[in-house]
């Protein structure tokens, strides 16, 4: 297993511990509850590690990154993650309002809704 493969299973526990139902994307069904996080989720701009959604609409991104990795230095990812939803995804906002990075042991959180974070 690689570094970034146990981070996203530390993740996957975390996210479902959280209440969340993590799906793989090929089996995707946004009613399964108020909160699904589609791994490996095809986006315009890449492929996210996982894309949330809160009652049915994108709400956020989560990128995993190994152990011991600098997560301030994965905005940018995540930033372009936010603006390049498909068509096929509803969503809350555009871009998407919430973004996070994590190491499963590490998480960092990004709420583009606040206008003084002067990163958005």
């Amino acid at each position: 297993m690689t570094p970034e493969e146990r981070a996203r299973q530390q993740i996957n526990l975390l996210l479902q511990q959280s209440g969340w139902i993590v799906q793989e994307r090929s089996q995707t069904n946004l009613a399964a509850g108020p909160g699904v996080a589609i791994r490996e989720a095809l986006l315009k701009t890449g492929e996210a590690d996982y894309l949330l959604f809160a009652n049915g609409k994108a709400i956020a991104t989560v990128e995993a990154k190994p152990e011991g990795y600098t997560l301030v230095s994965v905005e940018g990812q995540s930033g372009k993650y936010a603006t390049g939803l498909l068509d096929i995804y509803p969503r809350w906002s555009d871009p998407l309002p919430f973004a996070y990075e994590s190491t499963g042991s590490e998480t960092r959180f990004t709420n583009r809704l606040d206008r003084s974070n002067s990163l958005w």
